[in-house]
This record gives C-alpha cells, structure tokens and sequence, in this order.
C-alpha cells in the first residue's frame, strides 16, 4: 500500500484518479481548496478508512510523509482561471514550488499535470512533446498557460538540480462526469444547453478544432506514466488525436439529447487556438502501448447521462 497525495483531488480529473488509486489498494490524501472542485465529486470515497480529504490551498505549504503525489491543483477551464489570473499563476507557480519541496524532502515521486495549453495556439499540427509552442505572455489566457509552463520548467530544474524524481503529463482537451456545468468548456457548455433546450452557442464559426478524450482514458494514461522506469520525465502528451470541429460536436451533442437547441455564433474570445490536437507517438512507445479506448459518441452518452441526473436534482 502507497500513501499517495492528490494535490485537487476534489476537482473533476482528480476525483476519479482519487477514485482509481483507491481501487487499487493505496492509501490516499486528496487535497482541495474547494475553488473549482467539488465536496460532492468524492462524497462517496468519505467511508473509506483509506481515503482522507484535507482543505487546503496549494499555495501554502504542506507536510506529509507520502510515497507519490499527484499535482492536479488548479483552475483549468477560461472561466474559472480568468476569474482570478492572478490566483491562477500562483497556484501553478508557488503550488509547484511546494509540492516539489515537499517531494524533494520525503523523497516521493511527483507527477504535474500539465496541459496542451503550453503550446498556445500551435504553428505545427498535430502537436509534438518537442514543439516550443506559440504562446502570449500577456494575453487573457497567459495566467494558466504561463503558469502551466513555469511549473514545467521548476520540475525539470528540481530533476536536474536536486534529483527529484518526477514525471510530466500534457492534458489534452478531457471530459465526462464530475465536470462543473458551469466551467465554460465547450462541451459540458454544449451539453448543458441542448439539454434545456437553450441556444447552443458556438464562439467563431465553429470551424476551429479540438481533440476530445473521455477522462477514463485519461486517468489510464496518467496511471501508466506513474509507474514509468525512473529517468523518464516526459513531457507526455496524454489525449485523444481524434479531431472534430466545434460545430461538429454542437451537431453531435443535439443529437444525442434529441434537443431543440439551436446553434448562434458569437465572437471568438482572444487567444482562442484554432486547432489542438495530440501526436501521441511518444505515450504509445513508453506508457505500454496507451491510446484512448472511449470514443466520441460513447463518452458523450455517459456524459450526457451525469449531467442529466445533476440538473434534474438541482431543480
């Protein structure tokens, strides 16, 4: 048995990974401030004498004695990381900082998890690990892309300086239950509307696209990087390279909630990228052949049917 530390355990991707490490045996903190994440996502893990939920904000520091942690910690959809930019940068920054300290001190093994946002809106398509990115420093998104991007340059620099052993994963576009309603990603907006029957809204044309990947896939990919040979550090892209426009996925989400929604367009929000998908080459060589099993349709089904419930007992 690991003691094993989730740094946002409470949020929509570390819940379920508290949920997987749980069912496999380990002894695990989840740690959250409850900013974006959710008492009501791990309510179920409460009774498990294995399971133990501190508040707490990653930005101070923590003490632990653990075998691995898991950096999950921070706002990751516009909405919420817009909200306070400034709250954003230090829970990526000074949260990495502490975390690696802290991993440094008990000697753990530290995973980040990072995004495809580092590679800002891509010059080169599909996206590899050793692409730079086009990133604006400034822009309304630089918040989390910056500080998704320093937190990476403090692990390789806790790595090369003091040995720490960790690991790197870019999170490509997620979804599936637990997600917020109101965290303004397409496709929990895109559910959410068709099924109260509300105009669908689509920023631009719709023409711009994303790579969709169901958040069992993820979690899979996450775990099989936890257990790679130490000296591996990644970066790894984990996502799903199977691209669809927007408009695409607004069709496809009125289908399946046989809606009445109809699609408007509204401007694009600055800095918005125009295309996103993963060159997962590298998680298929090292992570024992990974790819995303969960296709479109099927994830979008079983996440219609979480939001569904939720709005229903929210009424």
């Amino acid at each position: 048995m690991k003691r094993v530390l989730v740094t946002g355990g409470a949020g929509f991707i570390g819940s379920h990974l508290c949920e997987r490490l749980l069912n496999e045996g380990n002894d695990v903190i989840c740690l959250d401030n409850y900013f974006t994440g959710a008492k009501t996502n791990i309510a179920h893990l409460l009774d498990n004498p294995y399971f133990e939920l501190v508040r707490h904000d990653v930005t101070a520091p923590y003490f632990a004695e653990v075998d691995e942690i898991y950096n999950m910690a921070c706002p990751a959809s516009p909405v919420h990381y817009q909200y306070n930019p400034i709250k954003t940068i230090k829970t990526s920054v000074m949260g990495a900082i502490n975390m690696l300290g802290l991993a440094k001190r008990v000697k753990a093994r530290i995973l980040q998890a990072s995004t495809s946002e580092v590679y800002g809106d891509p010059e080169i398509h599909p996206q590899t690990e050793d692409y730079w990115g086009n990133v604006n420093p400034i822009g309304i998104r630089s918040c989390y892309d910056e500080g998704k991007r320093c937190a990476e340059t403090l692990f390789m620099d806790y790595h090369n300086q003091n040995n720490v052993d960790i690991k790197i994963i870019r999170i490509f576009n997620t979804y599936g239950p637990n997600m917020n309603p109101d965290d303004g990603r397409v496709v929990s907006n895109f559910i959410v509307q068709a099924l109260q029957n509300e105009d669908i809204t689509i920023f631009g044309d719709g023409s711009q696209t994303r790579s969709f990947q169901y958040v069992d896939d993820l979690i899979e990919g996450i775990s099989r990087m936890m257990k790679t040979q130490h000296g591996f550090t990644g970066p790894v892209n984990i996502g799903n390279p199977n691209e669809f426009t927007i408009l695409e996925l607004a069709q496809n989400v009125i289908e399946l909630t046989n809606s009445k929604s109809k699609i408007i367009n509204l401007p694009l929000p600055q800095d918005d990228p125009t295309q996103r998908q993963p060159n997962i080459s590298l998680a298929k060589k090292e992570l024992n052949n990974w790819e995303p099993k969960v296709q479109l349709q099927e994830g979008l089904l079983k996440t219609i049917s979480y939001f569904d419930t939720l709005l229903k007992n929210q009424k």
